[in-house]
């Protein structure tokens, strides 16, 4: 294995993102007589088949998973390397690829937009995404940070807490509920419930504050995919929903929305950035995180209340 060269590793990288050794050769200006060279010298090396070759493409067998894996690190290890050089140089610039759950899209441009007022040099890269796709995205090397309410477990990450979440029970304007004080869960499920889909963090936390009637809630529950669809449902009458506050604010403001008093709600959780553990971080991704401890929390929507004003005065 003290063999393999980088010119080998990033065959196997162009191969697996493009499927074929000549789409593979182009990206990497070579031919693919000299592609399928480094191809077979690293499997004669670690004496394993590394591609299936199939009729709809080269497919990644076991340990050409893990050769890739080991690839996208080192990568991204020789591209910290070459920002931490810069910065020694007294060069402020690198790049971040940063990822992003869908709830956070309401407040990440926000957070760009200051960290780049502080740092223009740095280019962001943003990408927004289901939490799924983020992890995986994590997993896999092409983010270098993800925003997100729930760290993975999947694999071993360094999580940065820069804010807190607030998650609450919505209603349209008109609803019976706007004008009640302190809701009990069990009246929650007298009412229609739109949740987000499976996996989400704010699906999860819908669930634990249900923990003792999760047949109940399925049973009233409609599902939806995004927050925003949820909020068109929400105003268009066809239920309550479950959603962060930081989703909602405009529509607070407007009149279009209402947050219910719900009894032991908010349900208050954390905004991280996470990263890869073992990755040694780039001196831009170290600027960002420190800012985000520093200044993150105040860019954060923020709502005037988080309750009907008559429920306030009632109080």
């Amino acid at each position: 294995m003290r063999n393999l060269t980088l010119r080998q590793l990033r065959s196997v990288q162009a191969i697996s993102r493009h499927g074929t050794i000549a789409a593979a050769a182009r990206q990497l200006g070579l031919t693919a007589p000299a592609v399928t060279l480094q191809v077979k010298q690293m499997e004669d090396d670690v004496g394993l088949a590394l591609f299936d070759r199939t009729s709809e493409g080269m497919r990644l067998t076991v340990a050409g998973t893990a050769i890739l894996a080991a690839a996208n690190a080192i990568e991204t290890t020789l591209r910290g390397l070459s920002e931490e050089i810069d910065s020694i140089k007294g060069v402020r610039s690198g790049t971040i690829n940063l990822g992003v759950v869908s709830t956070a899209k309401y407040f990440a441009p926000r957070l760009i937009a200051a960290f780049r007022d502080a740092y223009p040099e740095i280019e962001m890269k943003l990408k927004v995404g289901n939490r799924h796709d983020i992890i995986a995205d994590l997993k896999d090397y092409k983010l270098d940070i993800a925003l997100m309410g729930r760290p993975p477990t999947e694999f071993p990450v360094a999580s940065t807490f820069f804010g807190d979440h607030p998650l609450v029970i919505i209603a349209e304007p008109d609803h019976p509920l706007v004008r009640e004080r302190d809701i009990r869960r069990e009246r929650l499920l007298c009412e229609r419930i739109i949740i987000r889909e499976q996996g989400s963090g704010t699906r999860a936390a819908l669930e634990g504050f249900f923990a003792g009637d999760l047949e109940r809630l399925a049973a009233c529950s409609v599902e939806m995919g995004s927050n925003e669809t949820i909020k068109q449902a929400v105003m268009a009458g066809l239920g309550i929903a479950f959603i962060s506050a930081h989703t909602i604010a405009f529509e607070v403001e407007m009149g279009r929305i209402a947050v219910l008093d719900v009894a032991e709600m908010p349900i208050r959780r954390k905004w991280y950035a996470v990263c890869r553990q073992e990755r040694i971080a780039a001196p831009a991704e170290r600027a960002f995180k420190a800012f985000l401890v520093e200044r993150g929390a105040k860019h954060l929507p923020l709502l005037d209340k988080l309750y009907p004003a008559e429920a306030a005065l009632a109080r």
